[in-house]
């Protein structure tokens, strides 16, 4: 069921389904809520799922220019949280890939007592290096010059693994699709908060609590040896590395990945 709260003026839009302790999914850049539907689909039956839209995507308002770091998209995420009674005295796991992995890791540092645990699919905590910051910025200027949609079209299918891309196009087409929903200002919006954030290192190394890490080795986004170097970081790691796979495991490899999800669920619950 779609719900919405207000975090300072913009309107965010989420849903909440299902009972059980609560798990929270963050989608990344370019992405929006959909992209957690076999997830949604899969453990409903057992955990409250509650998956906003972040500002700027779907039906959730753009965030004013001067409030939008991953820190402020990390403040918005814990006011959605306050603003649900039954959840202002309990702990969630907050799931979020990519992006979503960014502001997972800003909440965890903010509020690390609102988590029992968390989990980056895909994601990193290392800040941008220069090469990156430069692409980032390259990107911005692609964005402006030629619209949100046209640069998703040409950025997407580089998220996927090539076997995967040459055998499921329908998928990868969907995704493209839903990128005309992406205004300008919000990938831009998006790119400057990625490009402007801090390493968040010293969460993992501090972390008491259970992370889980999904990577896949086909993965340039977030590569793989990157996110290998931080599992060793936290008190308790668990780790799902799925083969052949890039950016988009809940897509390339549902079932494992759903399975990954779910195990690590179960353990810490």
């Amino acid at each position: 069921m779609q719900h919405f709260f207000y975090y300072k003026t913009s309107k965010i839009f989420y849903t909440d389904i299902g009972k059980g302790s609560c798990v929270v999914m963050l989608h990344g850049f370019g992405e929006d809520a959909s992209i957690w539907n076999k997830q949604k689909e899969f453990l409903q039956n057992n955990y409250r799922i509650i998956i906003p839209s972040l500002p700027g995507t779907g039906n959730s308002e753009l965030l004013k220019s001067d409030e939008s770091s991953i820190n402020d998209f990390a403040l918005c995420i814990y006011e959605l949280i306050n603003s649900i009674t039954s959840l202002q005295n309990s702990k969630i796991v907050l799931i979020g890939h990519s992006m979503g992995g960014y502001i997972t890791l800003a909440f965890a540092k903010l509020f690390p007592e609102k988590l029992s645990a968390f989990g980056l699919m895909h994601s990193t905590a290392f800040a941008d290096n220069d090469d990156k910051i430069e692409a980032r910025k390259r990107g911005i200027e692609m964005i402006k010059e030629y619209g949100s949609h046209s640069f998703l079209k040409n950025t997407i299918p580089n998220l996927f693994a090539n076997n995967f891309k040459k055998e499921n196009n329908k998928i990868v087409d969907a995704l493209i699709e839903d990128g005309k929903n992406f205004s300008v200002e919000s990938l831009c919006q998006y790119y400057n908060a990625m490009m402007n954030r801090k390493s968040t290192v010293d969460v993992l190394q501090n972390s008491k609590i259970p992370v889980l890490f999904i990577m896949g080795t086909e993965d340039v986004a977030a590569p793989l040896k990157d996110v290998l170097q931080q599992c060793h970081l936290p008190n308790q790691s668990h780790i799902c590395i799925l083969k052949n796979v890039g950016h988009m495991g809940m897509f390339e490899a549902t079932e494992e990945f759903n399975n990954c999800l779910n195990n690590f669920l179960r353990e810490i619950n």
